[in-house]
């Protein structure tokens, strides 16, 4: 016992002496001074554009082995279980069919529209449901965010990927219309390779810049799908733009702006590629002569359409499809990345 009362040990101090530690007040430079002159770093911390690709990159197994199960379970409890992915956009496109090809007559100026339809619906597909799968992804895998640390693009990159695959899958289906409808198969296929490349970089960019917009705010994702639709019937996904009666009549930068939207853009190399007819019969394609052109404009027939004078040209598509995937690219993933540690928070 010591003088006040209080439990002494051998080693202690004697008569109870007690000594509080000094207690530092530091301030916010200081505390960022002594993390720097031991090395510390906030965990949360955004790193560098450079080393955050570095790390996407090499998580590129995982986003692959993501799509693929993500893929594969989405329609377990489906009886047709992976059929769904071709049967969708099939009734999709019988749909569009019987209104705008059988009641509308919007295939007149169309040579093989059930091609052209079919085409037009799963490659806008690709994109449509790229962007609107983007914008709830971040909303969608809260708690994988808050339990694990990864770079947070993994995830848009994972829902790309699962398009994309669903689309290489509809792919035979689209081949197998194609080529039921006469289309011969030529060399010219091989541009649908580029043509897709463009078009999944595109996505890529999109759903990137869906993705923040999306985790911010509920109410965007909700918008989004009707604004999808409204994008759809300015893309010629169920008819020939330059056929429509008011086509003619717009100024030329209308017509540029119709011609040359993304989706538009990607879907006209598509057909181009696979479809020999539309190479043959598109604006453009024969010496210009009027008489054959307005004879075009009254009866429709798709092969009087190449003596029309062209808005845009082949080259102009490849240029807009590639100015188009890297633009969009370059700003989702600057824009993605600047919020990279935002996303998780309540």
């Amino acid at each position: 016992m010591d003088d006040r009362g209080r439990l002494t040990a051998p080693g202690s101090l004697l008569h109870g002496v007690e000594f509080a530690p000094e207690r530092e007040d530091l301030g916010r430079n200081d505390l960022a001074e002594l993390a720097a002159r031991y090395g510390l770093r906030p965990s949360s911390a955004r790193p560098g554009l450079i080393p955050y690709m570095r790390q996407v990159w090499d998580r590129r197994h995982f986003i692959v082995a993501y799509a693929t199960a993500r893929n594969v379970s989405m329609y377990t409890e489906a009886r047709l279980g992976q059929l769904w992915q071709v049967l969708t956009p099939l009734l999709n496109s019988a749909v569009y069919y019987l209104i705008f090809g059988i009641l509308f007559e919007q295939n007149r100026g169309i040579e093989h529209y059930i091609a052209y339809l079919v085409t037009g619906v799963f490659f806008f597909a690709f994109t449509e449901r790229s962007i609107v799968v983007g914008s709830t992804v971040m909303r969608a895998n809260l708690q994988l965010i808050r339990a694990l640390h990864f770079p947070r693009a993994c995830l848009p990159l994972s829902y790309v990927m699962v398009e994309f695959e669903q689309l290489l899958l509809s792919l035979l289906v689209v081949f197998a219309v194609v080529l039921a409808e006469g289309e011969p198969l030529t060399w010219y296929w091989l541009l649908l390779v580029p043509a897709l490349i463009m078009q999944g970089i595109f996505n890529i960019g999109a759903a990137m810049l869906m993705a923040r917009l999306g985790a911010g705010a509920a109410d965007f994702s909700q918008l989004i799908p009707f604004l999808t639709r409204v994008w759809r019937y300015f893309c010629g996904v169920m008819y020939s733009l330059t056929s429509l009666p008011s086509y003619a009549t717009l100024p030329a930068f209308a017509k540029d702006l119709i011609s040359l939207n993304p989706a538009a853009v990607y879907i006209s190399l598509a057909r181009y590629a696979i479809m020999a007819t539309q190479r043959a019969n598109a604006p453009g394609a024969k010496p210009y002569s009027a008489l054959e052109c307005a004879k075009f404009n009254a009866t429709k027939i798709p092969q009087l359409q190449a003596y029309c004078h062209a808005t845009t040209t082949t080259g102009d598509l490849w240029l807009a499809g590639l100015g188009w995937a890297l633009v969009t690219l370059i700003l989702g993933v600057l824009f993605f990345w600047q919020a990279e540690t935002k996303y998780g928070r309540g």
